[in-house]
Protein backbone atom coordinates (compact mmCIF):
# COMPACT_ATOMS: atom_id res chain seq x y z
CA UNK A 1 0.00 0.00 0.00
CA UNK A 2 1.60 3.73 -1.06
CA UNK A 3 1.99 5.89 1.86
CA UNK A 4 2.19 9.69 2.36
CA UNK A 5 3.35 11.80 5.17
CA UNK A 6 6.16 13.48 6.98
CA UNK A 7 7.25 11.26 9.74
CA UNK A 8 4.88 8.81 9.27
CA UNK A 9 2.76 6.43 7.32
CA UNK A 10 -0.65 7.58 5.92
CA UNK A 11 -2.56 4.92 3.01
CA UNK A 12 -3.21 7.09 0.29
CA UNK A 13 -5.05 4.09 -0.81
CA UNK A 14 -7.08 3.91 2.45
CA UNK A 15 -7.62 7.89 2.42
CA UNK A 16 -9.37 7.79 -1.20
CA UNK A 17 -11.28 4.50 -0.34
CA UNK A 18 -13.23 6.58 3.06
CA UNK A 19 -13.13 9.60 2.08
CA UNK A 20 -15.21 8.54 -1.87
CA UNK A 21 -17.44 6.00 0.32
CA UNK A 22 -18.47 8.88 2.43
CA UNK A 23 -18.86 11.20 -0.82
CA UNK A 24 -21.35 8.70 -2.11
CA UNK A 25 -23.29 8.51 1.10
CA UNK A 26 -24.00 11.96 2.21
CA UNK A 27 -22.85 14.17 -1.66
CA UNK A 28 -25.49 16.96 -1.58
CA UNK A 29 -27.88 16.60 -4.18
CA UNK A 30 -26.64 19.83 -6.64
CA UNK A 31 -27.93 20.15 -10.02
CA UNK A 32 -24.48 20.49 -11.81
CA UNK A 33 -23.53 16.73 -10.08
CA UNK A 34 -27.51 15.58 -11.23
CA UNK A 35 -26.50 16.69 -14.86
CA UNK A 36 -22.55 16.68 -14.78
CA UNK A 37 -23.05 17.88 -18.99
CA UNK A 38 -20.13 20.49 -19.97
CA UNK A 39 -22.33 23.59 -19.64
CA UNK A 40 -23.95 23.13 -16.14
CA UNK A 41 -20.46 22.22 -14.82
CA UNK A 42 -19.00 25.37 -16.31
CA UNK A 43 -21.54 27.68 -15.17
CA UNK A 44 -21.60 26.36 -11.95
CA UNK A 45 -18.02 26.39 -11.27
CA UNK A 46 -17.93 30.20 -12.08
CA UNK A 47 -20.87 30.94 -9.85
CA UNK A 48 -19.64 29.10 -7.12
CA UNK A 49 -16.15 31.15 -7.12
CA UNK A 50 -16.40 33.07 -3.28
CA UNK A 51 -20.08 32.44 -3.22
CA UNK A 52 -21.94 29.86 -1.42
CA UNK A 53 -24.12 27.09 -2.82
CA UNK A 54 -27.49 28.53 -1.58
CA UNK A 55 -27.02 31.48 -3.13
CA UNK A 56 -25.93 29.94 -6.19
CA UNK A 57 -28.75 27.61 -6.70
CA UNK A 58 -31.49 29.89 -7.82
CA UNK A 59 -29.19 31.98 -10.04
CA UNK A 60 -27.96 28.49 -11.87
CA UNK A 61 -31.35 26.93 -11.85
CA UNK A 62 -32.93 30.44 -13.53
CA UNK A 63 -29.87 30.91 -15.59
CA UNK A 64 -29.75 27.34 -17.18
CA UNK A 65 -33.50 27.78 -17.82
CA UNK A 66 -33.08 30.85 -20.20
CA UNK A 67 -29.99 29.69 -21.52
CA UNK A 68 -29.20 26.21 -21.99
CA UNK A 69 -26.75 26.17 -23.87
CA UNK A 70 -23.77 28.59 -24.75
CA UNK A 71 -24.80 29.92 -27.71
CA UNK A 72 -28.07 30.75 -26.23
CA UNK A 73 -26.19 33.01 -23.53
CA UNK A 74 -23.84 34.01 -26.60
CA UNK A 75 -26.70 35.12 -28.18
CA UNK A 76 -27.95 37.50 -26.05
CA UNK A 77 -26.80 40.95 -24.51
CA UNK A 78 -23.93 40.61 -21.85
CA UNK A 79 -26.16 42.94 -20.05
CA UNK A 80 -28.62 40.69 -19.92
CA UNK A 81 -26.38 38.11 -18.09
CA UNK A 82 -25.29 41.19 -15.69
CA UNK A 83 -28.96 41.46 -14.77
CA UNK A 84 -29.51 37.97 -14.28
CA UNK A 85 -26.46 37.12 -12.21
CA UNK A 86 -28.38 39.59 -9.84
CA UNK A 87 -26.88 39.43 -6.37
CA UNK A 88 -24.49 36.73 -6.94
CA UNK A 89 -21.75 39.36 -5.80
CA UNK A 90 -18.53 39.76 -8.34
CA UNK A 91 -20.40 40.50 -11.22
CA UNK A 92 -17.44 40.69 -13.87
CA UNK A 93 -17.74 36.74 -13.59
CA UNK A 94 -21.29 37.33 -15.52
CA UNK A 95 -19.34 38.98 -18.40
CA UNK A 96 -16.79 36.73 -18.28
CA UNK A 97 -19.33 33.39 -18.69
CA UNK A 98 -20.76 35.47 -21.04
CA UNK A 99 -17.58 35.87 -23.32
CA UNK A 100 -16.99 32.27 -22.94
CA UNK A 101 -19.67 31.57 -24.26
CA UNK A 102 -19.32 34.09 -27.44
CA UNK A 103 -15.60 31.84 -27.62
CA UNK A 104 -17.18 28.64 -27.10
CA UNK A 105 -20.08 28.93 -30.27
CA UNK A 106 -17.54 31.21 -32.23
CA UNK A 107 -14.70 28.59 -31.97
CA UNK A 108 -15.63 25.34 -30.46
CA UNK A 109 -19.19 24.73 -32.60
CA UNK A 110 -21.15 25.55 -29.19
CA UNK A 111 -19.34 22.60 -27.47
CA UNK A 112 -17.60 23.27 -24.21
CA UNK A 113 -14.34 22.08 -25.20
CA UNK A 114 -12.92 18.82 -22.98
CA UNK A 115 -9.55 19.57 -22.46
CA UNK A 116 -7.55 21.65 -19.97
CA UNK A 117 -5.39 23.21 -22.31
CA UNK A 118 -8.55 24.46 -24.58
CA UNK A 119 -10.51 25.13 -20.94
CA UNK A 120 -8.08 27.38 -19.97
CA UNK A 121 -7.90 29.43 -23.35
CA UNK A 122 -11.43 30.31 -22.98
CA UNK A 123 -12.26 34.19 -21.92
CA UNK A 124 -12.29 34.18 -17.41
CA UNK A 125 -11.18 30.60 -17.40
CA UNK A 126 -7.99 29.84 -14.83
CA UNK A 127 -6.30 26.66 -13.77
CA UNK A 128 -8.69 25.65 -11.00
CA UNK A 129 -12.39 26.32 -13.58
CA UNK A 130 -10.23 24.54 -16.54
CA UNK A 131 -9.04 21.62 -14.29
CA UNK A 132 -12.63 21.27 -12.43
CA UNK A 133 -14.61 21.32 -16.07
CA UNK A 134 -12.01 18.94 -17.27
CA UNK A 135 -12.66 16.77 -14.58
CA UNK A 136 -15.98 16.91 -13.22
CA UNK A 137 -17.59 16.85 -17.23
CA UNK A 138 -14.94 14.56 -18.64
CA UNK A 139 -13.60 13.10 -16.48
CA UNK A 140 -9.98 13.93 -16.38
CA UNK A 141 -7.26 13.68 -14.08
CA UNK A 142 -6.55 16.94 -12.54
CA UNK A 143 -5.68 18.30 -9.20
CA UNK A 144 -8.39 20.29 -8.66
CA UNK A 145 -7.74 22.79 -6.08
CA UNK A 146 -10.41 25.11 -4.84
CA UNK A 147 -9.97 26.36 -1.23
CA UNK A 148 -12.16 23.04 0.11
CA UNK A 149 -9.67 20.92 -1.21
CA UNK A 150 -6.83 22.57 -0.34
CA UNK A 151 -7.96 22.86 3.39
CA UNK A 152 -8.64 19.23 3.21
CA UNK A 153 -4.84 18.32 2.23
CA UNK A 154 -3.47 20.43 4.29
CA UNK A 155 -4.61 19.07 7.32
CA UNK A 156 -4.98 15.72 6.77
CA UNK A 157 -1.78 15.62 5.20
CA UNK A 158 0.38 18.51 6.52
CA UNK A 159 -0.41 19.09 10.00
CA UNK A 160 -1.92 22.87 8.86
CA UNK A 161 -5.12 24.41 9.78
CA UNK A 162 -4.97 26.19 6.27
CA UNK A 163 -3.07 26.31 3.17
CA UNK A 164 -1.27 29.61 2.05
CA UNK A 165 -2.78 32.29 0.59
CA UNK A 166 -2.05 30.79 -2.72
CA UNK A 167 -1.17 27.73 -4.36
CA UNK A 168 2.45 27.09 -3.86
CA UNK A 169 3.97 24.39 -5.95
CA UNK A 170 5.13 22.24 -3.57
CA UNK A 171 1.05 22.28 -2.60
CA UNK A 172 0.51 21.46 -6.46
CA UNK A 173 3.19 18.30 -6.18
CA UNK A 174 1.61 17.37 -3.01
CA UNK A 175 -1.72 17.02 -4.53
CA UNK A 176 -0.23 15.69 -7.73
CA UNK A 177 1.10 12.82 -5.50
CA UNK A 178 -2.19 11.89 -4.27
CA UNK A 179 -4.14 11.63 -6.95
CA UNK A 180 -5.36 8.40 -7.56
CA UNK A 181 -4.50 6.95 -11.34
CA UNK A 182 -8.40 6.28 -11.85
CA UNK A 183 -11.34 7.67 -10.28
CA UNK A 184 -9.62 11.27 -9.83
CA UNK A 185 -12.88 13.22 -10.82
CA UNK A 186 -14.49 11.82 -7.87
CA UNK A 187 -11.70 12.38 -5.49
CA UNK A 188 -11.80 15.62 -6.49
CA UNK A 189 -15.49 15.90 -5.53
CA UNK A 190 -15.37 14.17 -2.55
CA UNK A 191 -12.24 16.03 -1.29
CA UNK A 192 -14.52 19.40 -2.71
CA UNK A 193 -17.67 18.50 -0.48
CA UNK A 194 -15.91 17.14 2.79
CA UNK A 195 -14.01 20.43 3.32
CA UNK A 196 -17.34 22.14 2.29
CA UNK A 197 -19.96 20.52 4.53
CA UNK A 198 -17.18 18.47 7.33
CA UNK A 199 -13.50 20.02 7.27
CA UNK A 200 -14.60 23.74 7.17
CA UNK A 201 -12.49 27.03 7.75
CA UNK A 202 -14.15 27.52 11.10
CA UNK A 203 -15.85 24.81 12.88
CA UNK A 204 -14.30 21.65 11.55
CA UNK A 205 -16.83 18.57 12.31
CA UNK A 206 -13.90 16.45 12.98
CA UNK A 207 -16.40 13.51 14.78
CA UNK A 208 -18.12 13.74 11.50
CA UNK A 209 -14.86 13.16 9.82
CA UNK A 210 -14.60 9.89 7.36
CA UNK A 211 -10.67 10.51 7.99
CA UNK A 212 -10.34 12.31 11.80
CA UNK A 213 -8.00 8.99 12.65
CA UNK A 214 -5.69 9.76 9.35
CA UNK A 215 -5.82 13.53 9.88
CA UNK A 216 -2.47 14.86 11.06
CA UNK A 217 -3.84 17.98 11.71
CA UNK A 218 -5.90 16.35 14.57
CA UNK A 219 -3.21 13.96 15.54
CA UNK A 220 -0.45 17.24 16.37
CA UNK A 221 -3.39 18.33 18.30
CA UNK A 222 -5.51 21.24 16.33
CA UNK A 223 -2.46 23.50 15.86
CA UNK A 224 -3.55 26.98 15.13
CA UNK A 225 -2.11 28.96 12.38
CA UNK A 226 1.09 30.65 12.36
CA UNK A 227 0.96 32.92 9.19
CA UNK A 228 -0.70 35.91 8.50
CA UNK A 229 -3.69 36.52 10.11
CA UNK A 230 -6.37 35.61 8.19
CA UNK A 231 -9.09 38.28 8.21
CA UNK A 232 -12.42 37.91 6.12
CA UNK A 233 -13.31 40.87 3.47
CA UNK A 234 -15.02 43.75 5.01
CA UNK A 235 -18.41 45.21 3.25
CA UNK A 236 -19.96 47.92 4.84
CA UNK A 237 -18.94 51.32 3.77
CA UNK A 238 -16.57 49.66 0.40
CA UNK A 239 -16.26 50.36 -2.78
CA UNK A 240 -17.88 46.40 -3.23
CA UNK A 241 -20.93 47.81 -1.27
CA UNK A 242 -21.11 50.87 -3.69
CA UNK A 243 -20.58 48.68 -6.92
CA UNK A 244 -23.40 46.63 -5.81
CA UNK A 245 -26.05 49.64 -5.02
CA UNK A 246 -25.28 50.83 -8.49
CA UNK A 247 -25.48 48.16 -10.47
CA UNK A 248 -28.61 47.08 -8.38
CA UNK A 249 -30.64 50.33 -9.65
CA UNK A 250 -29.11 49.68 -13.16
CA UNK A 251 -30.33 45.68 -13.10
CA UNK A 252 -33.91 47.03 -11.89
CA UNK A 253 -34.60 49.48 -14.59
CA UNK A 254 -36.37 49.26 -17.50
CA UNK A 255 -34.16 51.42 -19.35
CA UNK A 256 -31.08 53.60 -19.00
CA UNK A 257 -30.91 55.79 -15.43
CA UNK A 258 -30.10 59.17 -15.23
CA UNK A 259 -27.13 60.45 -13.33
CA UNK A 260 -29.52 61.66 -10.68
CA UNK A 261 -30.87 58.55 -9.82
CA UNK A 262 -27.33 56.96 -9.53
CA UNK A 263 -26.44 60.05 -7.40
CA UNK A 264 -29.69 58.86 -4.95
CA UNK A 265 -27.27 55.72 -3.76
CA UNK A 266 -24.22 56.82 -1.47
CA UNK A 267 -23.97 60.19 -0.48
CA UNK A 268 -19.82 60.35 -0.98
CA UNK A 269 -19.49 61.90 -4.38
CA UNK A 270 -16.04 61.19 -4.63
CA UNK A 271 -16.55 57.29 -3.67
CA UNK A 272 -19.54 57.41 -5.93
CA UNK A 273 -17.68 58.51 -9.16
CA UNK A 274 -14.76 56.35 -8.47
CA UNK A 275 -16.98 53.66 -8.48
CA UNK A 276 -18.74 54.26 -11.43
CA UNK A 277 -15.81 55.09 -13.41
CA UNK A 278 -14.44 51.35 -12.33
CA UNK A 279 -17.63 49.42 -13.52
CA UNK A 280 -17.31 51.15 -17.09
CA UNK A 281 -14.13 50.47 -16.72
CA UNK A 282 -15.40 46.84 -16.13
CA UNK A 283 -17.43 46.95 -18.60
CA UNK A 284 -20.32 46.14 -16.69
CA UNK A 285 -21.98 50.20 -17.28
CA UNK A 286 -22.56 51.53 -20.58
CA UNK A 287 -22.05 55.29 -20.36
CA UNK A 288 -24.58 56.31 -22.90
CA UNK A 289 -23.79 60.20 -22.41
CA UNK A 290 -22.54 62.19 -19.56
CA UNK A 291 -25.65 61.98 -17.80
CA UNK A 292 -27.34 58.77 -18.58
CA UNK A 293 -26.17 54.94 -17.91
CA UNK A 294 -26.73 51.49 -18.91
CA UNK A 295 -25.86 47.98 -18.36
CA UNK A 296 -24.09 46.89 -21.66
CA UNK A 297 -25.72 46.40 -24.86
Amino acid sequence: MASLGRDRDLPVEELHHRVVAWFDREARDLPWRRDPRPWPVLVSELMLQQTPVVRVLPVFEAWMERWPTPADLAAAPSGDAVRAWGRLGYPRRALRLHAAAVAITEHHGGEVPGTYDELIELPGVGDYTAAAVASFAFGGRHAVLDTNVRRVLVRVLEGEQYPAKGVTAAERRLANDVLPVTGAERWAAATMELGAVVCTARSPRCGACPVADLCRWRALGHPEHDGPARRGQPWAGTDRQVRGRLLAVLRDADGPVPRPVLESVWDDAVQRERCLDSLVADGLVDPLTDDLFALPT
